[in-house]
């Protein structure tokens, strides 16, 4: 019940019919063709499926293990298995070439980065954190430190991590208090950071920290932060690696979930001081990171969907073999495996729709990202990066709690041995959980989606995404076939048009508007997801539907009929109430008193 197929077919169809492969004709991807993509995604899937997946049981059953000397081991399988990853390139798969990289868009990187999550997700978080070092460093390093560390990063023979969260400043980092004193050409790093995943590990050469610090004249709050590299191991002037720095592994913690992942208290300066460069400007260090966060988001919630397809693949297969029942006399009467039960079917095509849709909209956002990096037109690019600002937020928060959602639907399915380890199901449960809460919670990801995102700008880059969901209401329309699927989708469009409207006038309203985007942000999170995943199956039916009247018989098509048709017409639905949340008001709320 542990075996992982990545889903090459659902993602070419994504790639190919959805997306239309639109990425490969951007400046800077000449060589990226169809067929090269579809070789990674085979390559990839290979990695994935005989790899990385055969061990995902193994870390939830061994974790990673902190020694007396501060060094931490991960489990049996996983430094070998990350060395493939290395050996076969793909670390750089969507970094640029000038970087060393292997030059592939955003969107194929993000395909693969699915399928290594669905297949382990606590050995993904490795190169997923390396991935925003790579981007934070790129964007805001110095040139020397560039040429120094970034070959190495791209390569994945040092992996990075991201050094945020202190025990008094979880989600408000103005409290941050490690210390950055100058000294020469570099700082003195002291002071202790939580929640460090990979931050201490047996997997690669070398570990380098991006780590959140005041100087001591830095004035209080989020001004007086500034972003600095402190590498495991100093790094000579040839390349080679020199002694240990003063950063040490004080402890790992034990978790629900991704227990092969470690997740390390580090301690910066127990004796010197640890040695670290400035990156970027002085003042402007969460500025900065925002940009190693930004890329971790929208990758947190590819993670989620490849923990959901995993909980498919488990739900689907154990359906598919438990036997138990009879089917109804309208079909045959006979003893029947638990797929042929209506309600068994209900979670299972929920499952499948609900996965279908996500991956659908994170890869559509990850092409927003490729045109706003690549498009020549400086217009192209500032509304693509407008979109994908408007996305990231969604694909973090929405995939992720779907997830969850997700994997508990697949515990149900196994009925009492989901709720055993034996199968396997209940550990892609505790491993998804963490997924709304890291990288910013997903209350905040909603208020950056209400408050900041939508008021910036009146809602003006939310509102041209809907302008293309009305064009699929269109089209669907258009289709007698397809003419119900195109009402419910206009319904669910209609109510996030009327939240929206709303939300912005409360929002910029002197006296409620803060407590009004506090309010409402959640629940107008949730209906913009599900009014954007419905977008996107929407356009899956009708590519779907087009194959079957050209005469195809691939049951694929079939199957994403019924995907679509669910995720319209019985997922939205749930979605929509989301909008009678909004137009009760704040009240209760404001009136609850917490005792």
């Amino acid at each position: 019940m542990n075996v992982y197929a990545a889903p090459v077919r659902d993602l070419r169809f994504v790639l190919e019919e959805l997306l239309a492969h639109r990425s490969l004709s951007l400046p800077g991807f000449e060589e990226a063709t169809p067929d090269l993509v579809e070789a990674v995604l085979e390559e990839a899937a290979k990695l994935a499926g005989d790899v990385w997946g055969p061990l995902n049981k193994v870390g939830d059953q061994q974790g990673a293990k902190r020694h007396t000397d501060g060094s931490v081991t991960t489990p049996e399988g996983f430094a070998a298995a990350y060395q493939a990853y290395v050996e076969g390139g793909w670390n750089g798969i969507g970094v640029s070439e000038a970087l060393g990289g292997q030059n592939l868009p955003e969107v194929v990187a993000s395909a693969v980065q699915e399928m290594l999550h669905g297949a382990n997700m606590a050995l993904g978080l490795c190169p997923m954190l390396t991935a925003g070092a790579i981007e934070a460093l790129a964007h805001h390093g110095s040139d020397a430190l560039k040429a120094t560390y970034l070959p190495k990063l791209v390569e994945g023979t040092w992996t990075g991590t991201m050094n945020l969260t202190e025990s008094q400043a979880g989600s408000d980092l103005s409290q941050v208090r490690t210390r950055a004193v100058p000294e020469n050409d570099y700082y003195r790093i002291s002071g202790q950071k939580i929640y460090i995943t990979w931050g201490e590990h047996d997997a690669a050469e070398n570990i380098i920290h991006l780590v959140l610090a005041r100087k001591p004249d830095a004035p209080e709050g989020n001004k007086g932060i500034s972003l600095f590299l402190v590498p495991k191991f100093l790094v000579n002037e040839d390349g080679s690696l020199g002694e240990r720095n003063d950063v040490t592994c004080a402890s790992i913690e034990h978790k629900l979930g991704i227990h092969g992942s470690p997740t390390c208290t580090l301690s910066f300066g127990e004796n010197d001081g640890a040695i670290g460069y400035l990156v970027g400007e002085e003042g402007r260090g969460l500025n900065h990171m925002f940009t190693m966060m930004n890329e971790a988001r929208h990758k947190v919630g590819i993670q989620g969907i490849g923990v959901a397809e995993r909980a498919c693949q488990h739900a689907f297969a154990y359906a598919l073999e438990r036997r138990q029942g009879r089917s109804p006399k309208t079909r045959g009467g006979a003893e029947c495996s638990i797929s042929d039960h209506l309600d068994v079917r209900r979670m299972l095509l929920s499952m499948r729709s609900r996965t279908d849709a996500l991956r659908a909209l994170a890869l559509y956002c990850a092409a927003e990202l490729d045109t706003a990096r690549h498009a020549e037109n400086d217009d192209a690019r500032q509304t693509a990066q407008a979109r994908a600002d408007i996305l990231i937020p969604v694909i973090k928060s929405f995939s992720t709690d779907q997830a969850v959602e997700i994997a508990s639907m697949g515990i149900q399915v196994h009925g009492g041995m989901g709720y055993v380890e034996e199968t396997g199901a209940a550990q892609l449960l505790r491993d998804a959980r963490i997924a709304p809460i890291y990288e910013g919670t997903n209350g905040i990801q909603a208020l950056d989606l209400a408050g900041r995102k939508l008021q910036r700008d009146n809602g003006e880059a939310l509102t041209v995404l809907l302008h293309d969901v009305a064009a699929t209401v269109e089209q669907l329309n258009a289709d007698p076939a397809l003419k119900a699927l195109g009402s419910g989708l206009a319904a669910g469009l209609e109510d996030l048009k009327v939240a929206q409207a709303l939300v912005l006038e409360q929002g910029r309203d002197p006296e409620i508007g803060p407590d009004a985007v506090q309010a409402y942000a959640t629940p107008f999170l949730n209906l913009t997801g599900h009014v954007l995943c419905a977008w996107q199956m929407g356009q899956a039916a009708l590519s779907a539907q087009a194959a079957l009247n050209n005469g195809s018989d691939d049951p694929f098509y079939t199957a994403k009929m019924r995907s679509a048709e669910f995720a319209i017409t019985q997922w939205l639905p749930v979605g929509r109430a989301q909008r009678a949340v909004i137009e009760a008001g704040m009240q209760c709320l404001s009136d609850f008193e917490v005792h």
